[in-house]
């Protein structure tokens, strides 16, 4: 396979690829971290951002080495990956927040924190699903953490407090503003990496293959168009099956099958016609999704949580 950096991919095929971009916000954690205390959480099916609010302390990732924390530092954490935040006492040692410390009002917002302690690190933690249709997902293949420094111009912190706002208030419209401002962060990191001399974007497999990449974000953009893999090969300046082998080796499935996906996804219909288009997807044995359907509902996700951090 030819790799070609993300950095080097036509500002078009970012722009649509950004622009078709789902997030499905799982849920918004509010971590506070106090001197001698330490945060830990298990494993969840979906990735995880961290954003630092303020403070200094240090995150440990899938029981890794320990990583500094300072204020405005983002990571991405990949799915099903176990962390723990921890600060220092006077003596070195930590003491575990206890879940009779985990606290879930009744808007489902799960804060974090220590009663009558004043908090040294305090940071948002969300889960979250980025993915084109129902199968491709931006985050699901990250191997390793994904860590940019911002600063307090970039006001990420604005953006996820009033996505916190945003649940907290359950007005209508919540879970499009929420995955909105989310989705603002994710782009505000990819244009951040796509400055940066180590590029997280040359990460990922759907960004790794120039050619192909401009097939899929043809797919994306323009999921009803009449496309073949002649069609997508001629895209991607690629002989036939060059283009399919290339495909089927970077996305696991062939070109017709993802953009089957995409379309179920948007509810568009086949070219030859919406009925076909039913038949194909009972015969797939693959429904459209319901908005929201990957995401966990908070009651479970805490629940999780319970069950994979449980002291």
């Amino acid at each position: 396979m030819i790799a070609v950096s993300a950095s080097k991919l036509s500002t078009a095929d970012l722009n649509n690829l950004m622009r078709a971009l789902e997030i499905d916000v799982v849920a918004l954690t509010e971590i506070l971290v106090p001197r001698g205390h330490r945060a830990e959480m298990g494993m969840i099916d979906a990735p995880a951002i961290h954003y630092n609010l303020k403070g200094s302390g240090r995150i440990s990732i899938n029981r890794g080495p320990n990583m500094q924390l300072m204020p405005h530092l983002l990571i991405i954490v990949p799915p099903n990956t176990p962390f723990s935040i921890e600060v220092d006492g006077g003596d070195g040692a930590t003491r575990l927040i206890n879940r009779d410390c985990w606290k879930r009002d009744e808007e489902g917002l799960l804060r974090v924190a220590v009663p009558n302690e004043k908090p040294e690190v305090v940071q948002i933690c969300g889960f979250f699903n980025a993915s084109f249709g129902q199968s491709v997902g931006l985050f699901r293949d990250l191997r390793e953490p994904v860590v940019e420094q911002f600063e307090p111009s970039d006001k990420i912190d604005g953006k996820l407090r009033e996505a916190m706002n945003e649940l907290l208030s359950q007005e209508v419209g919540m879970g499009a503003m929420t995955a909105s401002l989310l989705k603002q962060v994710i782009i505000a990191l990819a244009r951040r990496s796509l400055k940066s001399s180590q590029s997280w974007t040359d990460r990922f497999s759907i960004l790794a293959d120039r050619q192909i990449t401009r097939a899929f974000a043809d797919m994306v953009a323009r999921p009803g168009a009449a496309h073949t893999v002649q069609s997508l090969a001629y895209s991607a300046s690629l002989s036939r099956s060059a283009f399919m082998a290339r495909f089927s080796e970077i996305f696991g499935r062939s070109p017709m099958a993802i953009l089957r996906d995409l379309r179920m996804r948007l509810a568009l219909p086949r070219p030859e016609g919406r009925a076909q288009g039913r038949q194909e997807g009972h015969r797939s044995g693959r429904h459209p999704a319901r908005p929201g359907a990957r995401a966990l509902k908070i009651g479970s996700f805490v629940d999780a949580c319970d069950c994979a951090g449980g002291n």
